[in-house]
């Protein structure tokens, strides 16, 4: 799969293309209903598959950290992208640049000079162009003009729920990870390298690999019951708080994993953490003891949790 990253990586078409554009935020069924849409049509027509997203996302780009959580980094993204049958994706880096330009310029400049698009799905709810003016009606209209063919994707919905990615930030706010699950297609995640740490934990005897989050707003917080991939034994069963640390004054967002009978030296790793139940929200407590006693208890939960399934 080839990445091309930015207006001015896209050279002008040599080859006429089916694509689809959106955020693609957690890839989830929806998301993969459209992918499997558009490679159906590549096969009909012989042509390559080009995905189009946006690098931020124009709600981080307009909003900042009031923006809504992401479910996956452009990392984690990128890794999914790459199981489906797409050839090519397009990250337009969503800047001044993008958001001033008028919808009519972005369909000439992107999607016919850049990449002589002949088939594109579209969301049914997709918008784009300065003060979002462009929509399914203009594409529509400019495909008859220019000879390339609009389709829209309805809804992707299971057991009668519409299936989205706010519906999935909810599912997971709340906790709800087979909810998350069914619309994901596959268990929630997070990935990132394994990063020293303040040692805290091994001081108290619960070690943990610790992960920065690479990413504004998380989609959620608190203790869970985790399984680890990415370490030469695997899965790896475990707890891990996800948040602030306030006990300790934490100010930045922190992944902390204490992996369940492993002791082996893993800075720099890669690793795939997986969140299987929610056990606790985070909360201050008013000793390093008192944090101590709840963390021995959130492994026992954990621990009690990975017995039953």
């Amino acid at each position: 799969m080839e990445l091309i990253f930015g207006l001015h990586n896209l050279k002008p078409a040599e080859t006429p293309c089916v694509a689809t554009i959106g955020n693609f935020d957690g890839v989830h069924l929806g998301h993969q209903a459209v992918i499997g849409q558009l490679a159906e049509k590549a096969a009909v027509m012989n042509l390559p598959t080009t995905l189009i997203t946006f690098e931020p996302t124009p709600a981080e780009y307009f909003s900042g950290d009031y923006a809504p959580a992401r479910l996956s980094t452009f990392r984690e993204k990128y890794v999914t992208l790459k199981r489906f049958a797409i050839d090519r994706v397009l990250v337009l880096p969503f800047n001044q640049r993008l958001a001033s330009m008028e919808a009519d310029d972005f369909i000439y400049q992107i999607l016919i000079e850049g990449l002589a698009i002949r088939y594109l799905v579209v969301g049914d709810d997709f918008r784009f162009g300065k003060d979002r003016a462009g929509d399914f009606h203009l594409l529509r209209q400019a495909g008859k003009d220019n000879g390339f063919t609009v389709v829209s994707m309805p809804s992707f919905r299971v057991d009668g729920e519409r299936v989205s990615s706010s519906a999935i930030r909810q599912a997971l706010a709340d906790g709800n990870f087979d909810r998350a699950e069914r619309m994901l297609g596959r268990h929630y995640h997070m990935t990132g390298k394994v990063a020293p740490g303040d040692k805290r934990g091994r001081q108290w005897g619960f070690p943990t690999a610790n992960i920065n989050m690479k990413r504004k707003v998380i989609p959620l917080r608190g203790i869970f019951a985790v399984e680890v991939f990415g370490l030469d034994r695997e899965p790896v069963f475990g707890v891990a708080n996800l948040g602030t640390r306030p006990t300790v004054c934490g100010m930045r967002t922190l992944l902390e994993v204490h992996l369940f009978d492993f002791d082996e030296q893993i800075y720099g790793r890669r690793i795939n953490v997986i969140f299987r139940h929610k056990i606790r929200e985070e909360i201050r407590f008013e000793s390093f003891d008192a944090l101590k006693e709840q963390i021995a208890q959130d492994v026992i939960s954990a621990r009690e949790y990975f017995s039953t399934i």
